[in-house]
């Protein structure tokens, strides 16, 4: 450290560090509480430090010399950044597409090291190096979590890049020329797909979708024929050739734009995100939802704060919004199971907490302007990935197909291992809660996990009562306030309702235990009160437990048994398509059922 400069004519104090470069961003809503909170947000990054004025609005940050020249950010209000003459859109132009930059530089050369493996990235602006320091890509101080004796991290992200346009250009080529067997490659493209597809001026646009559509064109920029595919056909052309290579692609979602609407920042630029997801579902490759990740972590910070990071325009984030970026691709990426990274890390990536959810490949909302019906729940809603791992399925992997895809989304956010209470307090619900807009609907099935004693950290109190609990949690170590089960549905069904939501309580599905030629049932318990709840609280309530030990019944054992995965508990893909099944059954019986105007018309 060389020490600390005044410069009294811009109320700023900038701290310099050896070997750092240093830059300023104009934080004018960042002053006393609203400080200290960005600064422990930033406790993980030891690659930023960060000096705020004591009499002004500007802060100081120092990290990696990017190579490019440092300039101040002139005066601007809190609501529209100027930035070399242009003025960042308020929040009301939601369909803006991401603008180009006026540099899209090359990637500069890098060493990389034969012997190491490599992690590559393709991507546009968002994840390139960037045009100085108030607009940097992820990519750039991702490296530093990374131990360069270990693995070799080669960002190829470009600027303006579509899908489309990273493969004509030829920039895939290069990228696929360096990658060898065991090397990963992160794929991330989107904010640029919506662009004109044949004009003068970047001819980048995708077709939209996953299908196989193309449309044939003569280039207007490139004088070239051109056969120009959808956005998820590019995708999968880049999975390919990394698995020919003997690589692992990992896909990821958007970065997060600064654009809000009552409260709440948009949720990826389109249809994008969620079309990447489902590629590399299809695929049978990892993701990591970066959108909804980031999304969750600015909404906490606030849109004051966050507008801090995007000085530039609504899509590109300066060097601090690139750290947070980058560090939460690699706390999805330590939080895959098995993490292909975690041997790889440095002692700053060792330091970012793993997501604990990234692991469980959850697909976000197909369409975001359709309603959405959100389940959750326990292993008997979705086991696992949803992807059948030791035979074992839930429902929720299968309702689906009953619903009609132009008319809702189905999104199955349940969590094996979990009740009633560790879904809510671990932060699943919050989760679901962000996702939640008025017209959506949540069904939720609880009670195989909410046995035992509440002060083993997992369960509810017995019934349905106004009683809690308070224990010191021998799981977390710390102190909880437990409630009874009843109290978490009545939760559930509360907050669903505040977000203009429709709640449907389900019974839990029956366990594979057979008493006097019956299977048993729980009316005494679980089942009975999550009953006795929803009609307390005037909800839609289906009795799976029910309806499905009927089924269960008239099939007898010899026929039952090849309904589960594991000896009473889990069913098998045909027992998990027998309770969807069931669902449907429930809701088509209820008086009113919310569900009716999007289930599939029925075959004659």
């Amino acid at each position: 450290m060389t020490g600390l400069l005044c410069d009294r004519s811009a109320d700023s104090f900038v701290r310099e560090f050896p070997g750092r470069v240093i830059f300023r961003t104009r934080l004018s809503a960042l002053r006393g509480d609203v400080q200290r909170e960005f600064f422990n947000r930033c406790k993980l990054l030891p690659r930023l430090f960060i000096t705020m004025a004591l009499a002004g609005t500007l802060v100081s940050t120092g990290c990696a010399r990017t190579g490019a020249e440092t300039k101040t950010a002139p005066a601007a209000s809190a609501k529209s950044v100027a930035v070399t003459g242009k003025v960042k859109p308020d929040s009301a132009a939601t369909n803006a597409l991401a603008p180009d930059l006026a540099t899209n530089p090359a990637p500069p050369a890098v060493a990389i090291n034969p012997v190491l493996p490599g992690i590559f990235i393709a991507g546009d602006s968002t994840a390139a190096r960037g045009a100085g320091t108030n607009q940097q890509g992820w990519a750039v101080p991702f490296a530093g979590y990374f131990d360069p004796a270990k693995v070799n991290v080669v960002n190829r992200a470009r600027g303006g890049r579509s899908s489309r346009t990273f493969i004509t250009e030829g920039l895939w080529d290069q990228l696929l020329a360096n990658v060898k067997r065991g090397d990963i490659v992160l794929i991330q493209f989107g904010h640029n797909d919506a662009g004109a597809i044949n004009d003068t001026n970047r001819a980048r646009g995708s077709l939209p979708g996953l299908g196989e559509e193309t449309e044939e064109i003569d280039n207007l920029l490139t004088k070239k024929h051109e056969v120009v595919h959808t956005y998820g056909w590019y995708l999968r052309r880049m999975i390919a050739d990394t698995r020919a290579k003997g690589a692992t692609p990992i896909v990821l979602t958007l970065t997060v734009r600064d654009i809000w609407k009552d409260g709440r920042i948009e949720r990826g630029s389109g249809r994008y995100g969620p079309w990447a997801s489902e590629v590399a579902r299809s695929e049978h490759v990892l993701f990591i939802d970066l959108t909804d990740k980031m999304a969750d972590e600015f909404e906490v910070l606030g849109e004051d704060k966050v507008n801090a990071l995007y000085p530039r325009d609504h899509t590109h984030f300066n060097a601090a919004g690139a750290e947070l970026h980058a560090a939460g691709v690699v706390a999805g990426l330590k939080g895959l199971r098995p993490s292909p990274v975690v041997k790889f890390l440095s002692a700053q990536g060792r330091e970012v907490p793993a997501d604990r959810f990234s692991w469980l490949q959850m697909l976000p909302p197909a369409n975001p302007k359709l309603p959405t019906l959100f389940l959750i729940g326990d292993s008997t809603v979705r086991n696992g990935r949803g992807d059948g791992a030791n035979n074992q399925w839930g429902w929720g992997d299968f309702v689906g197909q009953y619903f009609d895809p132009e008319k809702i989304n189905v999104v199955n956010r349940a969590i094996g291992g979990t009740s009633s209470r560790t879904y809510l307090r671990e932060g699943q619900w919050d989760r679901v809660l962000a996702l939640m807009k008025p017209g959506d609907f949540v069904m939720m099935q609880f009670g195989h996990n909410d046995n035992g004693s509440p002060a083993a950290g997992r369960t509810a109190i017995q019934g349905i009562g106004n009683e809690t609990l308070a224990v010191d949690n021998p799981t977390n170590h710390q102190h909880e306030v437990v409630l009874t089960f009843g109290g978490y549905l009545r939760r559930y069904i509360a907050d669903a309702r505040a977000k203009g939501a429709t709640p449907i309580v389900c019974s839990l599905i029956p366990r594979k235990i057979w008493k006097d030629g019956k299977i048993a049932r729980n009316k005494d318990s679980h089942a009975g009160w999550a009953e006795q709840v929803a009609k307390a609280e005037i909800a839609p309530f289906v009795d799976l437990n029910e309806i499905i030990a009927e089924r269960y019944d008239t099939l007898g054992p010899e026929k039952v048994d090849p309904l589960f995965g594991d000896p009473h508990t889990h069913t098998s893909a045909a027992g998990a398509e027998l309770n969807a099944q069931c669902v449907v059954a429930g809701l088509k019986a209820l008086a009113d059922d919310p569900l009716a105007p999007y289930l599939k018309e029925e075959k004659p």
